[in-house]
């Protein structure tokens, strides 16, 4: 039930981000002065609707986005009433354009900057300090946590009767011990004590020496034996080796909140670290094809390739069901700035593509105006409708992967 509760919140969510974002064209549009005809949330047959003033405003059957009607985007419309030329939106100066058409990615940027904030004085945002690579793992203590058994493989599953029981919970070793040593062997860092674990013979007795609030204490214990490739080439050959049931307790903490003056800076370091994020990510789009194509043909789904609404409203409905909300925030936070800078591409039908078009007549007027040559006017949007539908073809297709592979395929957060 808390499962289903969660999709349907995040999928609300969602719908919210994306009206809001109409909302951010249809309100800056009105405040120039520009007619704005019809603002509607979701698509499809009409729910009810109502119209104030000039506007027509109205709810819609198919709730996947919203839309709102600017008269006159371009020269080419023909949707400009006699009386009304003066308020098509092409013939207003590009800055006001350029306001209209990027408030809508703007709204997404607040929405997350706004969310990140209350996040920071919450439960937290992610720690910079947070070690992320393996070498800053492996120097971390070895402070441990009991598993509840030893899985005979890599495969990241529940415990069953048949798996081994962990050989560490066997020798009454507690969560927040600190492994001191192996059989004699000094263990400074968990990377030496997986070293020191891998020399050590599979299934053959042990001393552990570890220390319990500040006091030493030693035990014996049986070792398990799983299978693992070597520490230093994850996707070497997987071999036989000792294991004692033991995660890694990280001594930093993986968020940090902050006070309501500290959240800003805070929140300023979180957005500047996504901004980058979702550039290397719009970089790796075009090779995470071939990996979502793979996980639709039932290879293993890759966690960093794309997903789409419906994947991120799955991960949500898990997140709420695991009493996570701090992973739920994330995503909403991630996936609206990540809709943000998406909108800016400079390609059309995207908001990014109008304002393009718009500064690039601005340059070439400029530039025709200093060779003294006639104003070479407006870009003519039919000769880029090939563009156009390339583009939508291409984001459709992609859509459709995202989604196919988000239904038999999904990217799990937790594993079951």
């Amino acid at each position: 039930m808390s499962f289903a509760f969660g999709v349907v919140l995040f999928a609300l969510g969602i719908l919210v981000s994306v009206s809001l974002h109409e909302a951010g064209h249809m309100l800056t549009a009105k405040a120039f002065g520009m007619k704005v005809t019809r603002y509607f949330v979701g698509f499809g047959p009409t729910i009810f609707s109502f119209k104030r003033g000039e506007t027509e405003y109205g709810l819609k059957g198919i709730p996947l986005g919203g839309f709102c009607k600017i008269v006159g985007m371009t020269p080419q419309d023909d949707d400009v009433e006699p009386g009304d030329e003066k308020r098509a939106m092409w013939r207003y100066p590009v800055w006001k354009r350029t306001i209209v058409m990027s408030a809508g990615s703007v709204t997404h940027f607040g929405l997350a900057i706004f969310a990140a904030w209350l996040a920071a004085m919450t439960f937290g945002l992610p720690n910079p300090d947070f070690p992320r690579d393996e070498q800053q793992i492996r120097a971390e203590p070895a402070v441990i946590a009991i598993q509840d058994c030893v899985l005979p493989d890599t495969t990241f599953r529940e415990c069953t009767e048949s798996d081994a029981a962990s050989p560490a919970g066997a020798a009454g070793l507690q969560n927040g011990d600190r492994i001191t040593s192996i059989n004699g062997t000094p263990i400074n860092n968990y990377g030496e004590l997986l070293t020191t674990l891998r020399a050590t013979t599979p299934g053959s007795t042990a001393a552990i020496g570890y220390e319990r609030d500040g006091q030493p204490g030693t035990t014996t214990t049986t070792l398990a034996t799983t299978k693992r490739p070597p520490i230093d080439n994850p996707d070497g050959p997987v071999t036989e080796v000792s294991a004692l049931g033991v995660g890694l307790v990280l001594s930093t903490p993986g968020l940090v909140s902050y006070g309501p003056v500290e959240a800003v800076g805070a929140t300023s370091t979180f957005i500047g670290d996504m901004a980058v994020a979702t550039a290397q990510a719009l970089q790796r789009l075009p090779e995470k094809i071939p990996a979502l194509w793979n996980a639709i043909v039932g290879g293993e789904r890759d966690i960093d390739t794309p997903i789409s609404v419906v994947g991120a409203s799955v991960l949500g409905g898990e997140a709420v069901a695991n009493n996570a909300w701090e992973i739920f925030i994330m995503l909403f936070i991630s996936l609206n700035f990540f809709i943000g800078v998406f909108n800016l591409l400079p390609l059309l039908p995207l908001d990014g593509g109008h304002i393009a078009i718009a500064w690039f007549e601005r340059a070439r007027s400029w530039l025709y105006a200093r060779l003294r040559r006639p104003d070479p006017g407006r870009v003519d949007y039919f000769k880029l409708m090939p563009f156009t539908y390339v583009v939508i073809l291409i984001g459709g297709v992609f859509t459709l992967l995202t989604i196919t592979a988000d239904v038999v395929n999904p990217i799990t957060l937790f594993p079951k």
